[in-house]
């Protein structure tokens, strides 16, 4: 059956991309998303049999050499289930909205046959991270890794014709270079110093390594310390965690889909899941683990800033869905790997949700994604609009307070956020608890200015454009009804396993998830102060009643904050100036070098010495041959008698004329 559920999607992926032509562009598609669909059903039906243990099933045999040994295997435990049915349930609900959202793109004219590549492309992507979710070592964990890096550039430059698509699928791919240089070299680490790139082996050697030094950029380090540091390093790359980021929002230039299928649900939380897979190694590393904690934090603040003034449906989003991965990792800095997990099965629900909901008012409005050019899209919309309203309520974190009701009532959202924030106080880690809440409080008011923008008060922009405004076909709402139950219920079905007390947690993930001894941090989060549970609850009513305040009342507040501090508004509207700043350290420096390298290197050194030899020093050896040549007879005897001199005198010279 894994195995199965894991190769589906690379059939599919094979049919779309190389076989369409023969069964032709619909089949391709159909097959492709069946195949999908096929993985969802066998993914639910591992999650729901399981039995918390260890499932290890040998495929062939992939590397062995020496003490290097990696067979290509799949490890199902309930960490894996949990990210099976993610990926699984995400990616087919995106494979049948595509069959919508793709149907007429005016990037490409009717006689290009683009869908069968896009199809291929998004199930290249998924088994890219199955393989990466499912590995039962380093290395095979490592090709998943780049081979959703690989999916992802492809899907982020589908648009091909377009350079600011090109320029973001490049963006994407090289910044997370920089971080996987973090995981290449922890995994080199853990090799030197294991001797195994296996799973259980390096687990097992987790409380060795935290009394092992080694030396590494001319300094000693803890050895579980580094290793973990450099694995975190790689996990900021690809879950978008502050200073390297940048990508994130560049992405939105692929198609809507690819938003709701990368940057939602699957490839951005593979940091997370990398972090919680390595929880042996990582209870062992407590300095690593409080710079998890301080960039997590760092990241749904600034994200969350950033998102208050972006005008770009799918912008909002993206940098929203960089905020939550900042929550997820918090959660796993503290020791609480199951409250990461347990935001992000509730996360891919309602982001995937909000992303496919603002393709499709992105395709009611004829590819308009400028908010200020919406309004008023209730009624031309109606069930595009019930569904991003859930998932504006799952994402502030609507719910009864918990206090002492003892079971959560609210949507997905509420129930995982509040998990973490109790969690993070609970941990001692207050100024991460504080950023949180504000991190909160500005995500109610981003989420809702978004809705209030998008489908209350009076229509804005090209009259035209709103007049012909419609609702999406049924096969792009279907996939939002599905995730609009999981939005609402999800946090409540699965709040025992991954947030009850210490012992159900335990007991559910089984090994899976490593918890130290004496982490009671779970049951300690119960009973957290009152004003603590309700503080999220209070951060979302604030937010959602100044987003009411600005873009329903009061419409002209915006404008007046803005111009009131225009040095604040640019600097958040510009994102901080990352951008800018990276710019002017590494790539005008790097295009400076290589301009360098152009100029003089190629021009001056490797060109100018090729044609001096050509138009220097070879015509003047050819003239002098030429005038060796001259055709007298004269002229051949002088040499001759001159050769006969020059060899008589080398002879006697050095004595052979004995």
């Amino acid at each position: 059956m894994a195995v199965t559920l894991v190769l589906a999607p690379l059939i599919g992926a094979i049919i779309a991309g190389l076989f369409w032509r023969i069964i032709g562009e619909r089949a391709a598609q159909v097959v492709a998303t069946a195949l999908l669909f096929l993985s969802a059903f066998l993914s639910w039906i591992i999650f729901l049999t399981h039995d918390g243990g260890v499932q290890q099933i040998t495929m062939l045999r992939w590397i062995d050499s020496g003490t290097l040994v990696g067979d290509w295997a799949l490890r199902i435990d309930r960490l894996t289930a949990v990210m099976l049915i993610v990926i699984t349930t995400v990616s087919a609900l995106v494979h049948l909205y595509s069959f919508g959202y793709m149907a007429h793109d005016e990037n490409f004219s009717e006689e290009e046959s683009y869908r069968p590549r896009f199809f291929a492309y998004l199930s290249l992507f998924t088994f890219a991270m199955l393989m990466l979710v499912t590995a039962d070592n380093l290395v095979q964990l490592f090709f998943g890794w780049e081979g959703v890096g690989l999916a992802s550039y492809l899907l982020i430059g589908f648009y091909f014709r377009k350079a600011s698509a090109g320029a973001a699928a490049i963006k994407a791919f090289i910044v997370n270079r920089v971080g996987d240089m973090g995981l290449i070299l922890a995994l080199m680490v853990i090799y030197f110093l294991v001797d195994s790139i296996q799973y259980d082996d390096v687990f097992a050697a987790a409380a060795t390594l935290s009394e092992t030094t080694v030396s590494f950029l001319w300094t000693d380090w803890n050895a579980a310390n580094l290793i973990a540091f450099l694995l975190f390093v790689g996990a900021m790359g690809k879950s978008a965690q502050l200073f390297l980021h940048t990508w994130l929002p560049d992405a939105m230039e692929g198609p809507t889909p690819v938003s709701a299928l990368i940057h939602a649900a699957t490839m951005v939380t593979a940091g997370v899941f990398l972090v919680a897979r390595m929880s042996p190694l990582m209870e062992y590393a407590p300095q690593a683990m409080t710079f998890v904690v301080l960039i997590g934090a760092f990241t749904a603040f600034f994200a969350a800033t950033v998102g208050l003034v972006q005008n770009d449906i799918k912008r909002v989003i993206a940098y929203s869905t960089c905020s939550q991965l900042g929550f997820m990792f918090v959660a796993a800095g503290v020791g609480v790997y199951s409250v990461a997990m347990f935001h992000l099965l509730t996360h891919a629900f309602f982001k995937a949700m909000l992303f496919l909901g603002a393709g499709s008012v992105i395709h009611g409005m004829h590819h308009e994604q400028d908010m200020r050019n919406y309004g008023g899209l209730k009624d031309k919309m109606p069930y595009t609009f019930w569904a991003m309203l859930i998932g504006t309520l799952a994402i502030t974190g609507v719910g009864i307070p918990l206090l002492y009701i003892g079971f959560p009532v609210g949507f997905a959202g509420f129930v995982s956020k509040d998990a973490i924030i109790e969690s993070v106080y609970a941990a001692g880690a207050g100024y991460a608890f504080w950023m949180l809440v504000i991190a909160a409080l500005m995500t109610s008011f981003y989420s809702w200015r978004l809705m209030f923008l998008t489908f209350w008060g009076e229509a804005r922009g090209d009259r035209h454009t709103h007049e012909h405004a419609h609702e999406s076909p049924m096969v792009m709402l279907i996939p939002l009804a599905v995730l609009a139950v999981g939005s609402v219920l999800a946090g409540m079905v699965w709040y025992g396993p991954f947030f009850g007390s210490t012992e159900q947690v335990a007991d559910w993930f089984g090994p899976s998830i490593y918890m130290a001894e004496g982490n009671n941090l779970i049951t300690e989060a119960h009973y957290v102060p009152n004003w603590v549970k309700v503080s999220p609850f209070i951060a979302m009513l604030i937010g959602l009643g100044l987003a009411y305040q600005f873009y329903i009342r009061d419409t002209s507040l915006p404008g007046k904050l803005a111009a009131t501090f225009p040095g604040a508004y640019q600097f958040l509207l510009n994102k901080w100036y990352f951008d800018e700043i990276y710019d002017f350290l590494f790539v005008r420096p790097a295009m400076a070098l290589g301009r360098f390298f152009w100029k003089r290197g190629d021009g001056t050194v490797i060109d100018g010495g090729i044609n001096g030899l050509a138009m220097g020093i070879i015509p003047f050896f050819t003239r002098m041959a030429g005038r060796m040549q001259s055709g007298f007879v004269f002229h051949y005897a002088f040499a001759m008698v001159l050769g006969i001199v020059v060899i008589v005198t080398l002879v006697t010279l050095t004595g052979g004329a004995r």
